[in-house]
C-alpha cells in the first residue's frame, strides 16, 4: 500500500495553494469545503478564485511563491504549471513538516488528494495512489450512479442516533449488531425513499422496544465457498456474509484477494491442510466451528472453491446439524470449474466429451485406490483435485488399464488468478514435461480429449 487513507479535519487550520489557475480553483474549492483558511499566492487568479476573494472567502497574496508564505501552514498544495516553482515548494514545505501535494508530480509531495464522492456527512474517496487519475474518476462516476443520495440523509439519522445507542449498549460488538439490524430493516429504504420522518420514529421505536434491546445474540455458521481464487467469482451472497462474519475460519487454498474481502476486524482462524500436515485435524475444525457459534459468533467457514466438492463441507454441517447450530451453504465456484473456463479447456463438448467426472488424487501408501474402469471410459472428461504429487502414478495407472499414451492431459497451476499457468501433453508426456516447472499449488488435472482444444480457446493471459 503506498499512501494511507485518511480523512483529515482541516476546520481552521491554514492551508496555501500555490497558483491561481483552474487546477488550483477546484483544489481550493475543496479546501473551503473543508472548512480550512485558504491562502492563494500567484501572479493572478481566475475568475472563480477572484470571485472567491473579493467574497473574503480566502486570502490573496499577489506575486510569485516566497519561502514565508509556508508560516504556520499544516497543508500545501503545489499547483502551477512550472515544474521548478513545484519543485521549489516541494523542498521548502517538506522542511517545515507540512502536508503537501504537487499536482501531477504525487512522488514530490507526502500525500493525494483522491476523487471524491459526496453524500455528506457519507464521503467516499478513490484513488489509484497517482497511477491513473483518469481511472480513479471513472470509478466515481460508476459509483455515483450506485449510490443514491439519501445516504447522506441516513448517516445524518444515525448520527443523530449514535448517542442514544451509546448510551444502552455496552460494548461495541452490541452496538455493531445493532447498527446492521437496522440498516439491514425497512428503516434504511425509508429514508432513501424520503420519508426521514417515518425513519426516525421507526428507529426510535426500535431502540425503545425492550425484546429488541436485551435481545441476546446468537451464533451462526456461514459454509461459504471461496471459489478458484479470482475475487470477482465470488457470489453477493458469499461476499455479504463475509462482511458480516465475526470469526473467519479458512482454509489454505483461499486465496489471499478473497481472504482480504473479509471484515477487517473479524478474528481469524487458519486451519489450512498441506501434503502430510494437517495444521488442525478434521474432527477439531468440526468442534471448532460448533463451539465458536455456541459462543454467539457469526462463524464464516470459508473454503476454497466449493464446499461439497472435495471441501468436507458435509461432514462440517452434520456435526453442526448434530449439535443444533444454525447454519447456511452458500456455494462457490469449484475448482474444476474455474480451472475450464480460464485455461480454455471446455469440460464437455459434443465432438470430444459427453461426461465428466471429478476424483482426487491424494496418495495413500504410495499407491492410488481409484475406479479405474470408470475413469478409462471413452468421451469423457476426467478432472482430478490434489493430484500433482501423484500424478506419474496416474498417468501409469490410467495407460495400465486402457488409455492410450497420447491422451491428453493439462496441468493448470492457480488458476484465475494472476499465477495461473497451463501445461499440455499427453499421459506419456506430462510428468516429464513439468518436472523441472516447480508447480505451485492449488492445482488440477484435466485429462480428455478436450484438452486439444486449449490453444483455441485460451482466454486468460496472465
Amino acid at each position: 500500500m503506498d499512501f494511507l487513507p485518511i480523512f483529515l479535519n482541516l476546520k481552521n487550520y491554514r492551508c496555501l495553494v500555490v497558483g491561481g489557475g483552474e487546477v488550483a480553483t477546484r483544489k481550493a474549492q475543496l479546501l473551503l469545503e473543508a472548512g480550512a483558511q485558504v491562502k492563494i499566492v500567484a501572479p493572478d487568479l481566475s475568475p472563480e478564485l477572484e470571485k472567491l476573494h473579493q467574497e473574503k472567502a480566502l486570502q490573496y497574496r499577489l506575486g510569485n511563491f516566497e519561502a514565508s508564505d509556508l508560516s504556520d501552514c499544516f497543508l500545501v498544495i503545489a499547483a502551477t504549471d512550472d515544474a521548478q516553482v513545484n519543485a521549489e515548494v516541494a523542498g521548502l514545505a517538506k522542511q517545515q513538516g507540512a502536508l503537501l501535494n504537487v499536482v501531477d508530480q504525487p512522488e514530490l509531495g507526502n500525500y493525494i488528494l483522491p476523487s471524491i464522492i459526496s453524500r455528506d456527512p457519507l464521503q467516499i474517496a478513490i484513488s489509484s495512489g497517482g497511477a491513473s487519475p483518469a481511472l480513479s474518476r471513472m470509478l466515481r462516476i460508476k459509483l455515483e450512479t450506485l449510490i443514491p443520495s439519501g445516504y447522506g440523509q441516513l448517516a445524518q439519522l444515525l448520527r443523530k442516533f449514535r448517542p442514544q445507542v451509546k448510551a444502552f449498549f455496552s460494548t461495541g460488538e452490541q452496538r455493531r449488531h445493532f447498527w446492521e439490524k437496522i440498516l439491514g430493516s425497512p428503516i434504511a429504504e425509508l429514508v432513501l425513499s424520503g420519508q426521514t420522518q417515518a425513519a426516525e420514529q421507526a428507529l426510535e421505536q426500535q431502540l425503545h422496544n425492550a425484546e429488541d434491546k436485551l435481545e441476546t445474540k446468537s451464533g451462526e455458521v456461514y459454509l461459504v465457498g471461496g471459489g478458484p481464487g479470482d475475487p470477482d467469482l465470488l457470489t453477493f451472497r458469499a461476499l455479504r456474509l463475509m462482511q458480516q462474519a465475526d470469526v473467519v475460519v479458512h482454509d489454505r487454498l483461499v486465496s489471499k484477494a478473497v481472504l482480504n474481502l473479509t471484515r477487517a476486524d473479524a478474528k481469524r482462524v487458519y486451519v489450512g491442510k498441506e501434503r502430510s500436515n494437517h495444521a488442525v485435524p478434521q474432527e477439531n475444525i468440526n468442534k471448532l466451528l460448533a463451539r465458536l457459534a455456541k459462543e454467539g459468533n457469526r462463524v464464516l467457514r470459508l473454503k476454497g472453491g466449493d464446499p461439497f466438492i472435495f471441501g468436507r463441507g458435509g461432514e462440517e454441517i452434520e456435526t453442526l446439524a448434530a449439535e443444533g447450530v444454525p447454519f447456511q451453504v452458500v456455494p462457490g465456484i469449484t475448482a474444476a470449474s474455474g480451472t475450464a473456463a480460464y485455461a480454455g479447456i471446455p469440460l464437455t463438448h459434443r465432438d470430444y466429451a459427453q461426461s465428466c467426472v471429478f476424483v482426487t488424487g491424494h496418495l495413500k501408501d504410495g499407491t492410488m485406490n481409484l475406479n479405474w474402469d470408470l475413469l478409462t471410459q471413452p468421451q469423457q472428461t476426467v478432472v482430478v483435485y490434489m493430484g500433482l504429487l501423484a500424478l506419474p502414478i496416474l498417468c501409469q495407472e490410467l495407460m495400465k488399464h486402457g488409455l492410450p499414451a497420447k491422451k491428453p492431459i493439462a496441468l493448470v497451476q492457480q488458476a484465475t488468478t494472476k499465477n495461473q499457468r497451463v501445461f499440455t501433453g499427453t499421459l506419456g508426456t506430462l510428468p516429464d514435461i513439468i518436472r523441472d516447472a516447480e508447480v505451485k499449488p492449488p492445482s488440477l488435472l484435466v485429462i480428455g480429449d478436450v484438452v486439444t482444444l486449449q490453444d483455441k480457446l485460451s482466454w486468460f493471459k496472465p
